[in-house]
């Protein structure tokens, strides 16, 4: 039977070997969610423009939220919460296809030598094209309604940097997972719906009641909506240390996830 590479170089190096073959998927995949449509493409950028602008109506007229720290405007609310579900969509995005990875490419395992390692990092690839459309539309709009960005808008990649290794992380398991657990995506449909409303999207963490505060720190998005909120709208440079700390903590889970997509995959063409 054949052994695959459960080593930490193997992760990045069979991603960087099929670095061509990665691109030509994402780009099928992109292209192809929009195939036959009028717009096309495009739908990707009139999505979340459609979204922004109902968040900025809904919140800022409806409801007249404000932002615990922040000022009277009345789209700051909006603009504010749009760049939590940048990151959370991202995130979201990854880890509710992940269960169907392989089960939605049965021909891959069957009939043609696949590197199947790369499923995730293709999804990943394609919810990344998505978000930095969000992103531009949340840039164009902070510009229209508010002004010049602050300089701190460069320091995103750097805040982000972690997330993706922890979504390949998740993503590696639930991947192998669904193969073996047909419900599994069931569960994370629910769960990662649950996360949005345990994740500082919609609320500031000093908002809430000072006995569940600490609770926060167990939910892995946390630090990385926050973080990205204070450079894209608050013009705060990140915590380094607990950036570090993240990309540590994001990478140890990328290799347990692609650790254990690479001991379970033997089995796949059995049971699929």
């Amino acid at each position: 039977m054949q052994q695959f590479s459960i080593a930490p170089r193997q992760m990045l190096a069979s991603s960087w070997r099929n670095r061509g073959l990665i691109k030509a998927l994402v780009e099928r995949e992109v292209i192809g969610r929009y195939r036959g449509s009028v717009f096309g493409i495009l739908w990707s950028f009139f999505h979340p423009l459609f979204m922004l602008t109902v968040y900025t109506f809904v919140f800022s007229v409806i409801f007249k939220s404000r932002w615990s720290g922040g000022s009277d405007s009345k789209t700051e609310f909006a603009l504010v919460l749009f760049a939590g579900l940048i990151i959370f969509n991202l995130f979201a995005e990854c880890v509710n296809r992940a269960p169907t990875l392989i089960l939605l490419n049965v021909n891959y395992v069957k009939k043609v030598v696949f590197p199947l390692e790369i499923l995730p990092w293709v999804a990943l690839g394609s919810a990344l094209f998505h978000a930095c459309i969000s992103l531009l539309v949340w840039l164009l709009a902070y510009v229209l309604l508010i002004g010049v960005p602050h300089a701190t808008v460069l320091l995103l990649p750097l805040v982000v940097l972690p997330l993706p290794f922890f979504i390949l992380g998740l993503s590696w398991v639930l991947a192998a997972l669904g193969v073996y657990l047909r419900d599994a995506s069931q569960f994370i449909g629910i769960l990662t719906t649950t996360l949005m409303f345990l994740s500082p999207i919609f609320y500031s963490v000093d908002t809430l009641p000072p006995e569940y505060r600490h609770l926060i720190a167990f939910n892995p998005l946390a630090p990385v909506i926050e973080q990205a909120r204070e450079v894209l709208f608050w013009g705060r440079v990140p915590d380094l240390g607990l950036l570090a700390a993240s990309l540590c903590g994001s990478l140890l889970i990328a290799w347990l996830g692609f650790a254990w997509f690479q001991k379970t995959r033997k089995g796949f063409a059995d049971v699929l």
